[in-house]
């Protein structure tokens, strides 16, 4: 009797063992805790904790997720970040992104595609492409997954949309001391171009003209920017300021004789555009005083499917040694922009992009 009794019972713990078992899983599935975020279009998005699967969608939203979490959790990527790895350090630095599903076409005027990322079945979706709440709620309705939306702002360098972002992701993905360190290293370099060159009076500044930037493709010497950030930053009298204008610009030729800058830069994505130019229309370039005394310089193209934040950074810093060689003799171009390669995507990446776009330097158009 007794025998039967503790057979009995041994069955009856096993039992209620496994029932207890069942219902604790089922409950950690329908109680999973959540976290709750507002994105840059001001949306309340609830996501589960440990996120571990990650997409990124829309120009640049890969790179500032990679920026923060490198290659870790990504588990698709859109064909046009596929197409052409020149000019992304994000991409050159994690390659291995480039043999991941493909989520969508991405690139300009293509919209996300909810099947194809369906396919990958992430936990959350980063996206740039999100331009009001609608069109990320409608995004999100399609997919069931999280859209956070994230952004660049309106101005290339230094906008405080892109610390928001990288705070954002790193909240997301559960590396906030990641994030951390990026935007206090992006705001550090931004005091330090500031502190070289903000007690220097207008009048002891040369006038500064960038031209070719990159704008939704390549263009000539007549591509410019206003405000431009690089620029603003450095305290440069840029004279593309006087068309009143924040951002790309297009200026007529003439405009740029009337200019007269002491200093031009050309960005290297648009050179072949302003040589080809020049075989034209040499009288136009021999006629601007930079070119006659040999003051045009180079840049890094750093637009390529929004802002390299690296590259532009290394931008400023050759910009700042070029116009004011005395308020930075303490920079070797060289070392320092693969200290913000490596900070930035874990790889010392200058000789790359040089061996992709030629020398930073002074330029010969002819």
């Amino acid at each position: 009797m007794k025998k039967r009794l503790a057979l009995f019972l041994s069955i009856l713990m096993l039992l209620m063992s496994i029932f207890m078992v069942g219902c604790n899983s089922k409950e950690s599935k329908t109680n999973q805790r959540e976290i709750v975020v507002t994105d840059l279009l001001g949306r309340e998005v609830k996501i589960k904790e440990n996120v571990k699967r990650v997409v990124a969608i829309g120009p640049g939203a890969l790179r500032l997720y990679t920026y923060i979490a490198g290659k870790d959790k990504i588990v698709g990527i859109e064909e046009f970040e596929k197409k052409n790895v020149k000019g992304r350090p994000y991409i050159i630095a994690n390659k291995e992104l480039l043999e991941l599903p493909t989520v969508g076409l991405g690139g300009p005027n293509n919209p996300p595609d909810a099947e194809k990322i369906l396919s990958v079945k992430p936990d959350v979706i980063f996206t740039t492409y999100a331009k009001d709440k609608a069109e990320a709620d409608n995004l999100q309705n399609k997919t069931g997954i999280p859209v956070v939306a994230i952004s660049y702002g309106k101005v290339s360098l230094f906008d405080n949309a892109v610390n928001e972002s990288l705070k954002l992701i790193g909240k997301v993905v559960s590396k906030e001391e990641r994030a951390k360190e990026v935007v206090d290293f992006i705001e550090g370099v931004k005091k330090d171009l500031e502190k070289r060159t903000r007690d220097l009076k207008d009048e002891n500044k040369p006038s500064v003209y960038i031209g070719a930037l990159g704008m939704k493709g390549m263009h000539g010497i007549e591509s410019t920017q206003g405000k431009y950030s690089l620029f603003t930053v450095l305290n440069i009298k840029n004279v593309a300021d006087e068309t009143g204008k924040t951002g790309s610009v297009m200026i007529d030729k003439e405009k740029l004789v009337e200019w007269n800058p002491d200093i031009i830069f050309i960005d290297l994505g648009g050179l072949e555009i302003v040589k080809q130019d020049y075989s034209k229309n040499s009288k136009f370039y021999d006629s601007l005083k930079a070119f006659k005394e040999g003051n045009v310089y180079s840049q890094l193209p750093y637009n390529f499917y929004s802002t390299n934040i690296d590259t532009a950074l290394v931008d400023a810093y050759f910009i700042g040694k070029t116009v004011y060689p005395e308020r930075f003799n303490d920079i070797n171009i060289k070392e320092k922009a693969d200290e913000i390669y490596k900070f930035f995507v874990g790889k010392e990446l200058f000789d790359k992009m040089k061996e992709d776009f030629g020398e930073l330097g002074k330029l010969q158009i002819k």
